[in-house]
C-alpha cells in the first residue's frame, strides 16, 4: 500500500511563509503524479496545485505566482511552497498521488495523506 505522510502545516501571520512536505513510500515516488488539494470548513475539497511524474506542475489561479510545488527524489518527497499567504488560504492541505494520469481533479488521486491544517492570521 502507497502512504503519504504530510507535515509543516501550523500558524502563519499573512504575507508569511509555510513549506509543506509529502513524503511517500510504498514505491519510488518517480512512480506518481502528485497533486496538492485544501479544504476549508463548509467548502469542498479544492485543486491547488500538481506536479507530473515529469516535472510538469500547474497551479490554480487562486495560489498562482504565491505557491510552488517541488520534489526531492533523494527524499522521496514533494514540497508545497507557499508564500505571500492570505488569510484565504487556511485550509486543511492534502497531498495525493496517482499511479494513472492525474491532474486538478480530486477523483483522480487514488492515494492521500491525512492532511495539515494551515491557518493564516490577518
Amino acid at each position: 500500500q502507497v502512504q503519504l505522510v504530510e507535515s509543516g502545516g501550523g500558524l502563519v501571520q499573512a504575507g508569511g511563509s509555510l513549506r509543506l512536505s509529502c513524503e511517500v513510500s510504498g514505491r519510488t515516488f518517480s512512480f506518481y503524479d502528485m497533486g496538492w488539494f485544501r479544504q476549508a470548513p463548509g467548502k469542498e475539497r479544492a485543486f491547488v496545485g500538481f506536479i507530473t511524474r515529469g516535472g510538469y506542475s500547474l497551479y490554480a489561479d487562486s495560489v498562482k505566482g504565491r505557491f510552488t510545488t517541488s520534489k526531492d527524489s533523494a527524499k522521496n518527497t514533494v514540497y508545497l511552497q507557499m508564500n505571500s499567504l492570505k488569510p484565504e488560504d487556511t485550509a486543511v492541505y492534502y497531498c495525493a498521488a496517482s499511479s494513472a494520469y492525474a491532474r486538478s481533479r480530486v477523483e483522480e488521486y487514488a492515494y492521500w495523506g491525512q492532511g495539515t491544517q494551515v491557518t493564516v492570521s490577518s
